[in-house]
């Protein structure tokens, strides 16, 4: 299949870790102009693989016409390239959220109607194939923690040193909209519940000279059922932390409660704590080829790539106006 690649400012290396004799991987563009692509230029040629470059990426899909373009630009321009690769017949594999704005992700659901069956994408919702998180939904799916009554979920990164598009929210999107929507994205996968609404706060305070970027916010969600979930999203760990992150996520059922921490998976039920061993590690990229050819179905679909930036958007709407979104 041929592959070309629209940006470097997101999570290319989905694609790089899931490198075969079925992808070539024929060209390369940025995404905006004097978008920084050499990171991805240098890992492309340690395996060996030397792309054409284009200046435009809009020249480039017209020139190649790939089978698959992968979009992971600066954030605020995924949406739009989605829109022009779902119009070219080109299958997408896009960064999260798929969109920034409302208005963007009603054309990409409008367009992705007319080529349903014909034209496949997937939002780049890898932590989903991550071990941990990959058997909490199997022993949520066996019934081990009984009805789901509470959710609470939190993503945490060390901040650095961000690109100068992460200062702006007309480029950067939000946190809760580029962090958070992980998080937005597990609570549904796993429960399988919808979203009603949402009330949240953020703040930029101690983002060490990053312009619009919040470091803290929180979300609490109704879902159905009168479940709740809440949500927080930090940019404030330590350097000096062992990992880049801390992903957790606490469910609270009937019979158990069920923790994913410290990349581990912990029930609590009436007989103790049990320890589970995590299943193996999911390819995001491999999932969505096999999709694409018809060798399965790939675990992210168009329509939950849609939802779930819809309801990341809500929040986004939530915190920015202080009221709460109905979804």
């Amino acid at each position: 299949m041929k592959v070309c690649i629209v940006g470097s400012s997101g999570h290319y290396g989905y694609v790089l870790d899931s490198l075969s004799e079925e992808v070539e991987i024929v060209a390369v563009s940025p995404g905006v102009p004097g978008e920084d692509i050499n990171s991805l230029l240098s890992k492309l040629r340690q395996a060996s693989i030397e792309p054409r470059i284009y200046e435009d990426h809009l020249q480039m899909l017209k020139t190649e016409k790939p089978d698959v373009v992968v979009i992971n630009t600066h954030f605020h321009m995924n949406g739009k390239i989605l829109q022009e690769a779902l119009q070219m017949g080109i299958h997408a594999f896009v960064e999260k959220p798929i969109a920034t704005n409302f208005e963007d992700l009603l054309q990409i659901q409008k367009l992705y109607t007319k080529v349903e069956g014909k034209v496949f994408f997937t939002a780049m919702f890898g932590l989903r194939y991550r071990p941990w998180f990959l058997t909490a939904k199997k022993l949520v799916e066996s019934g081990a923690i009984g009805e789901i009554r509470l959710i609470h979920a939190q993503k945490s990164y060390k901040l650095g040193q961000r690109p100068c598009f992460f200062k702006k929210r007309d480029t950067f999107g939000g946190t809760i909209v580029w962090v958070g929507i992980h998080a937005i994205d597990w609570i549904h996968w796993i429960s399988r519940l919808h979203y009603l609404s949402v009330y949240a706060l953020q703040s930029r305070i101690a983002n060490s000279g990053h312009g619009e970027l919040e470091v803290t916010g929180a979300c609490l969600f109704e879902l159905e059922h009168e479940v709740v979930a809440t949500l927080t999203v930090d940019y404030l760990r330590p350097q000096g932390a062992e990992t880049h992150d801390d992903d957790r996520l606490r469910l609270v059922g009937t019979k158990a409660v069920l923790e994913v921490i410290d990349r581990r998976v912990i029930l609590t039920d009436q007989t103790g704590t049990h320890l589970f061993e995590s299943q193996a590690q999911g390819c995001i990229f491999e999932d969505f080829l096999n999709q694409i050819l018809g060798k399965g179905k790939c675990m992210v679909t168009p329509e939950e790539s849609i939802y779930v930036t819809h309801v990341a958007l809500c929040a986004r709407e939530a915190a920015d106006t202080k009221r709460i979104v109905k979804i």
